[in-house]
């Protein structure tokens, strides 16, 4: 098996995909969504049917996220080729922000 060599250690964008995905996953799954734009005057009913379909949306960033991410420590090319490496978790980081701001933007157009 190759060893990935890089300008800085593998584990930095791991620990930030996973930190991504937790915060995305705590605001889909645990009601942190809900709290911060729906705790308005608004029915709360319907900002969670509004909420839930923008998390659905979100919902394909972050599968491609979890791809990306899995795909750049399952590929064997990918370990052992620093630019593939970099591109799959690049690619992995980039859409966890997406996936967040998705739902972000949405919860606010949501209120």
């Amino acid at each position: 098996m190759g060893r990935v060599q890089l300008g800085f250690s593998p584990i930095i964008p791991a620990i930030a995909s996973l930190l991504l995905a937790s915060l995305w996953g705590l605001s889909v799954f645990a009601g942190w969504g809900l709290e911060a734009f729906c705790a308005g005057g608004e029915s709360a009913a319907s900002c969670a049917r509004r909420l839930g379909s923008v998390s659905a949306v979100s919902g394909l960033f972050a599968v491609l996220a979890a791809c990306c991410t899995a795909g750049a420590w399952l590929v064997p090319q990918a370990r052992q080729d620093s630019r593939v490496f970099t591109w799959f978790m690049g690619a992995g980081v980039a859409a966890w922000i997406a996936a967040g701001g998705v739902l972000f933007v949405g919860g606010l157009l949501a209120v």
